[in-house]
């Protein structure tokens, strides 16, 4: 039966490296973008919103619907970045774990 307490030992070393890679994701900071850098949202790899930046010039009566247009932009463009980075930073914590060829995490 050691071979079954070494895999769940494993297993449960896999659990622990995946929280802490969870973790660190809230430390990764991204930046997204639109208008040529007129409105900025800055978030985590987690997908936390840290800030958002708008110019003034974009503050405007009555053109209020192309800025709602730049912040989703800007936000949508955070996202794919905090996910890009949160994939890399699993991928990197995942290829140091002792798995089986073909293994995938859930992520």
């Amino acid at each position: 039966m050691k071979n079954m307490d070494d895999i769940m030992r494993a297993a449960q070393n896999v659990q622990e490296e995946l929280q802490k890679a969870q973790a660190k994701l809230d430390d990764i900071h991204v930046e997204g973008q639109s208008g040529g850098g007129m409105v900025i949202v800055k978030a985590t790899a987690k997908g936390r919103i840290t800030g958002v930046t708008i110019d003034p010039s974009l503050i405007v009566p009555g053109d209020k619907e192309m800025l709602e247009d730049l912040i989703a932009a800007a936000f949508n463009d955070a996202k794919e970045k905090a996910d890009r980075a949160g994939q890399a930073e699993m991928e990197k914590m995942s290829s140091a774990l002792p798995l089986p060829p073909g293994f995938k995490l859930p992520f």
